[in-house]
């Protein structure tokens, strides 16, 4: 926060009033001179800060909004608020931004492989056994579930994410979790293609259970060795599912 004889904001450069204003707000709220849920001045004081029009304070306030950085709300105790940013906020970016730049699935393939690796070597070394005992019962459901006639999608879906959170969570790293909170919310790694294909569906649901059971053993050979494999089943299916899409006619015989 600003002391009496810190001023938080400085004059805006002439020429480019609307940018320098939004710069210099973004630079406090980055700097954490301005917290998260904490209200701007009001634009009558920002003006005189700044040394600038209205319509030069809106015009930033309207661009920080659209980054994310601010709410704006209206009534008796409306403003500019700074955001605070959640897993919900940062997973949804996340989301548009793959769908923007049209990420390949192998390489969403890849990256999930290496951070599952990283998470199941710090788990080993930093789960309790209380945790690593829960993760087995956890896959163990998991592997019951995909071994049913016909899995309930649903549960398989918040099955595999609690199982992911659980295994972020084990590293003991923050950054961890709050990658995987968004990974969990954003994007997927294409598991659902295995968990479709019954070909595959039963030695996904042991290769989870044995990873678990790895982790749990303290063996982080082993433990890799099955990520590995999952993700090379993964990769497979893929392809497979790729070359039967090519492969497949847009019109039927019997429609033509």
């Amino acid at each position: 926060m600003t002391t009496a004889t810190e001023p938080l904001f400085f004059p805006a450069k002439a020429g480019r009033a609307s940018e320098d204003v939004a710069l210099q707000i973004e630079a406090a709220i980055l700097a954490g001179r301005l917290a998260p849920e904490e209200r701007l001045p009001s634009e009558r004081e920002m003006q005189q800060q700044f040394g600038t029009g209205r319509g030069a304070i809106r015009e930033a306030l309207r661009a920080l909004k659209q980054k994310g950085l601010l709410d704006i709300r209206k009534g008796v105790k409306g403003g500019a608020y700074v955001r605070k940013v959640g897993m919900i906020n940062i997973g949804e970016s996340l989301a548009l931004f793959l769908k923007q730049h049209d990420v390949e699935p192998l390489a969403l393939v890849e990256f999930r492989e290496s951070v599952d690796q990283t998470l199941a070597l710090l788990a080993i070394a930093r789960g309790s056994a209380e945790a690593k005992a829960s993760l087995v019962a956890m896959a163990e459901e998991f592997e019951a579930c995909l071994r049913q006639d016909e899995p309930d999608a649903d549960r398989v879906g918040h099955l595999d994410r609690d199982l992911n959170l659980a295994l972020a969570g084990m590293a003991a790293n923050p950054i961890f979790e709050w990658v995987m909170q968004a990974l969990q919310r954003g994007f997927s790694s294409h598991d659902y293609a295995l968990y479709d294909t019954p070909r595959y569906r039963e030695r996904t649901a042991a290769n989870w259970a044995d990873t678990a059971r790895a982790i749990a053993d303290n063996d982080p050979m082993r433990a890799a060795s099955l990520i590995g494999y999952h993700y090379a089943m993964l990769r497979a299916c893929l392809a497979e599912r790729t070359v039967n899409t090519v492969n497949s006619p847009l019109v039927s015989p019997d429609d033509s």
